[in-house]
This record gives structure tokens, sequence and C-alpha cells, in this order.
């Protein structure tokens, strides 16, 4: 935005600092005048010479005169100093503004010294840059992983429609089911960054969603691939009125399940789904068997694309954005989302988010 140009800070506040100087001045010889003359005898001649107000007053006035040039000198060059000394460490924020509008977001103020009000400007520009460096890094290695893995399936169909074009006598049957099967995993993997991008938007009306509905019908949809798989639920808890979008919160339990089910033992594995009402809000817990998994992976499983050593692409495993995008969907819900890691294997993963108003009755 072009500006007309102005005066700098430092000029006004100079010229501050010169004229409340110039000012306390004038106040202080005014004082000093006016107690002279309300305590100057009224003598006109003495043995020792002529004593005459008006060779006082002119004295005094040439005096003063002196003395507020030297206030106004004195004004200028230390206020100029003074305001260059104040205003340094709003230099330093601005050059750190500069650098960053350049795309120099790694670069930090650290402004030294105590508390006050531009080092509480620093620290919190700092804590912006250190925020916003890590959401661009995300943002970055999300768009390569999402390139990678659409770029994966459409090479595959790629390779199916050449072998299908200069091989006439191989099985389309087999081609045809190949590349609906590709399909499906694009279709999927598309819908999921679309449903991540649509929740980081908050862009949904808040309402009050009884988790444990949710609960029900997550497990309904999900029964048959846990009974392929030899898993059973456990579900267990009372009515927990949180706030926000129902389809959102059901797709976060659906996938907090199906996670559950698909990463758990090969056989005889177990998901308990617990809700719950507590004094900071309510809670949905999903705990299954499964693999054992060392503590310093866990809190990366929430990455986008990042599988553990066994979560490996099997049929119905997803696209790797299961736990990111529940971790999304809790984050606009002012939730939060704790992974631990069980000590006999498997996760329990817990939502805790805000509390509705309590409602008579329960309603799909």
């Amino acid at each position: 935005m072009d500006r007309t140009p102005g005066w700098s800070v430092r000029l006004k506040l100079t010229l501050s600092y010169a004229g409340f100087l110039l000012l306390a001045g004038v106040m202080l010889i005014a004082a000093v005048w006016v107690f002279l003359l309300s305590n100057l005898p009224e003598v006109t001649s003495s043995i020792g010479g002529l004593q005459v107000r008006a060779v006082l007053a002119r004295d005094f006035a040439a005096g003063a005169a002196v003395v507020m040039a030297f206030l106004l000198v004195f004004g200028l060059v230390g206020g100029w100093l003074l305001a260059g000394r104040m205003l340094a460490p709003l230099t330093r924020i601005t050059d750190a503004t500069q650098r960053a509008a350049n795309g120099a977001l790694s670069h930090r103020i650290r402004l030294e010294g105590r508390n006050d009000e531009f080092r509480a400007l620093a620290d919190a520009f700092d804590d912006m840059l250190a925020q916003l460096e890590a959401h661009v890094a995300e943002q970055r290695r999300f768009a390569a992983n999402a390139s990678h893995e659409l770029r994966t399936p459409l090479a595959i169909s790629k390779a199916l429609l050449d072998v299908a074009r200069t091989d006439p006598n191989h099985d389309r049957g087999e081609i045809i089911d190949r590349l609906h099967a590709v399909n499906t995993r694009a279709i999927d993997l598309t819908e999921a960054l679309l449903l991540l991008s649509r929740a980081e938007q908050r862009s949904f009306t808040r309402q009050p969603v009884d988790l444990s509905l949710l609960v029900e019908e997550a497990t309904e949809t999900l029964l048959p691939l846990a009974e392929k798989r030899g898993v059973t639920f456990e579900t267990s808890g009372d009515i927990a009125l949180a706030t926000g979008s129902q389809a959102l919160l059901l797709q976060m339990t659906t996938n907090l399940v199906h996670n559950a089910v698909v990463h758990n033992l090969p056989e005889r594995g177990t998901v308990r789904i617990a809700t719950g009402v507590r004094p900071e809000g309510v809670v949905l817990t999903v705990e299954n068997t499964g693999e054992k998994l060392s503590p310093a992976l866990v809190p990366t499983l929430t990455e986008p694309f990042r599988r553990g050593s066994e979560r490996v692409r099997t049929d119905h495993a997803g696209v790797g954005l299961g736990l990111a995008i529940v971790k999304s969907i809790a984050h606009v819900h002012d939730g939060t989302l704790t992974i631990t890691p069980c000590a006999a294997g498997g996760l329990r993963i817990t939502v805790e988010l805000p509390a509705a108003a309590p409602q008579t009755g329960r309603h799909p």
C-alpha cells in the first residue's frame, strides 16, 4: 500500500521530548519570575547603587533566553539519542518482519533484557515465526507426500493400460479388476484430502452431538470388516454430548474405530470403545490389541501418510490419513488428542472435547 511520506517516529519523539523540556523550563522560569516580583522590595536607590526593577527584568530576561536556548539544544540532541535507544528494539522487530515477508522464517529476534512491552512483542513475534515455520514445513511435507501418494496409483493405472494395449492376449478381466482397485484407492485418497482441508477451514455449524450414538453408528458400519478380521467390539459408556459438526465427529469416530480394527492382531483381536463425561468435557476412548509400538514412534502416527513399522498397505488399510484427520477434527473442535501405547501391545487413543449443554433424551 502506497502512503504519503511523513515524519519518522524518532523525529516525533525527539520533538515531543524537546517540547516538554522547553515547557518545563518556561514554567520554571515563570515561577522564579513571579517569586522575584512578589518579594523584590520597592527600592529605587541605595548606598550601594541603583536598584531598578527594569534593570533586573532585563538581566533576568537575558539569562532566561540563554537557559531556554540551552534547553532547546539539549532537548533536541538528548531526545534524538533517547528516542533512538528506545526504538532500537522496534527496528530489530521491523527487520525481522521484512525478512519473514521475504520468506526467511528461520530468523529470530531474541531480544535481550528484562521483560517490557517491546520484549513481549519480540517474544510473541518469535513464537509466531516458529509456529509459521513449522506450519509451512508441514504443508510442504504434506504436499510432497500427497503428490507421491497420488502419483503411485496413476503410475500403476498407466502401466496396466500399457499392458492392455501392447498385449491383447492378456486377461482383460484381471486388468479391469486391478484398475478398479487402484482407482478406488485414488478416489479415497482424494476424498480424505478434501475432508482434511474442509476440517481445517472450520466451515461447519456447531450443534450438540452425542458421541455414544456416533460410536454405535461407526461400529455398525465397520462390523463386517471386524468380523472378516476376527476382531470383536466392546463398547461402554454413557451419553456424552459434545458440541460441533456431527458429520466431522462421525468421521473422526469412524476413523478411530477403523484404525483400531485394521491395525490389530491377526486373529482374536479386540477393540474397546468407551465414552464418558468429565468435569472439563466429554471423552471418547478407543483401545485395541495389536503389535507393540515404541513410545518414540507413537507421536508421529498423526502425521499425514505416516505408518508404523508393520502398518503397511493391505486390504482396507486406508490411505495414511486416518489419524491425521482425527487430529485435525479434534483441533478444530477445540479438543485434544492423546495417543498412548499399551504395555501388552496396541494403542489407547483418547479424544477430549468441550461438553455441550445437557439435553433430555437421546436423539439420533
